[in-house]
């Protein structure tokens, strides 16, 4: 039974879950979106998760130096679990000090034998892009670099990458080695969402170790102050790769270039993707977490009525000048008899633009409902025989 369809006029505005509609062409006033000279790109609204546009960027390609992204993932959520620490040694194996030595741009300069903290690691991969750096982190934290990558595919099948394999911490080149940027654009999203605090170091310009100091290869921290991180990759294959991320006026969209032909290339893609997501769609909060869509009747309850609601608040991304043609519509299966837990799903509430559906998210109850007593339930086993 449908409840009621609302307007977007009637609802209330205040975040969002995930919906992978593409939005670029959903309005008229929103211009087609840039045509990159790219393998493959994608805009993400950050707080909706929705995706905004892109071109192929569902396909498989090489990640290079990206990977990064994901090997500290795999740390970050060690350290939040409490299995390792910030200030704990790492000891610099001969396969990671061998592996900077072979890489001479993509290096921290670590010394065989040396014991060095995790943190002074991370910032080596996040900042340097150190090869060395992510395979004594991963040795550090899985025992081999191979036992690692099983641990950055576990990450990857929980984030939903559906186009990702990992066989390396490095992004360095291997043919079962790959991602998509749609899968890199959910792991940023994660990796802002579920640690915040440790994101805050990708946006870090320069870091000095071992007496070297080198600049964070995202030249667009230099360019753009909005811009907060996040990561650059390059192999020959890979062409010049870049994720970035940026917040203004409160929202925060994801950017995910692969494939550039040059370092400039990549840089001046990923500016005209965020600035066109900034400046053609706007994100609609439309209900709080645990905030009534509706109240429904409810039999044989210690209550009559039901109060209903998103776990999560509900909001969502659409083309500049679109809002009129919002609504949102809730679906419960009726009649309601109690008992009823909260948080208990009763239905959905489906959002829709212009007759297009862009999100579903199940509708829960927001309060308990036990059972009446012996009154109640037998004057609305009465009033249940004339309920429609």
């Amino acid at each position: 039974m449908k409840i009621k369809l609302f307007s977007l006029r009637s609802l209330l505005i205040p975040l969002a879950l995930l919906s992978l509609w593409p939005l670029a062409t959903a309005a008229q006033s929103v211009p087609p979106p840039p045509n990159l000279d790219v393998k493959s790109w994608i805009l993400l609204d950050a707080q909706t998760g929705q995706v905004l546009t892109g071109s192929d960027y569902d396909e498989r390609v090489e990640p290079a130096s990206i990977t990064k992204v994901m090997t500290t993932y795999v740390i970050y959520d060690e350290i939040a679990h409490d299995r390792m620490h910030l200030d704990d040694d790492v000891l610099i194996s001969e396969k990671a000090w061998r592996q900077g030595i072979d890489s001479s741009e993509s290096r921290m300069f670590l010394d065989v034998g040396s014991h060095v903290k995790v943190e002074d690691l991370l910032r080596g991969i996040v900042i340097q892009s150190g090869n060395d750096a992510s395979i004594a982190m991963a040795e550090h934290v899985a025992g081999t670099e191979e036992a690692f990558a099983s641990l950055m595919n576990q990450h990857a099948k929980q984030l939903g990458m559906k186009n990702s394999h990992f066989v390396n911490s490095t992004g360095l080149p291997d043919p079962e080695h790959y991602t998509s940027a749609h899968d890199i654009a959910l792991l940023v999203r994660a990796l802002i969402k579920n640690f915040p605090d440790d994101y805050a170091m990708y946006s870090q310009k320069e870091f000095t170790y071992n007496g070297i100091k080198q600049r964070n290869r995202n030249g667009l921290l230099w360019r753009d102050s909005t811009i907060d991180g996040v990561k650059t990759g390059h192999t020959s294959k890979a062409g010049y790769c870049l994720a970035t991320s940026a917040v203004r006026d409160g929202r925060r969209l994801i950017g995910v270039v692969m494939g550039a032909g040059s370092w400039n290339g990549r840089e001046q893609s990923s500016l005209a993707i965020l600035n066109y997501g900034f400046r053609f769609f706007d994100t609609v909060k439309l209900y709080e977490a645990g905030s009534p869509i509706q109240t429904l009747r409810i039999f044989k309850g210690a209550t009559e009525e039901l109060p209903v609601g998103t776990i999560d608040t509900l909001a969502v991304s659409i083309p500049r000048g679109a809002q009129d043609k919002l609504s949102v519509q809730a679906d419960v299966q009726q009649p309601l008899i109690a008992p009823v837990q909260a948080g208990q799903t009763l239905g959905t509430v489906t959002v829709s633009l212009d007759g297009d559906t862009l999100l579903q998210e199940p509708l829960v109850a927001l309060q308990e409902v036990p059972e009446g007593g012996l009154w109640d339930k037998l004057v609305d086993e009465v009033r249940l025989r004339f309920f429609e």
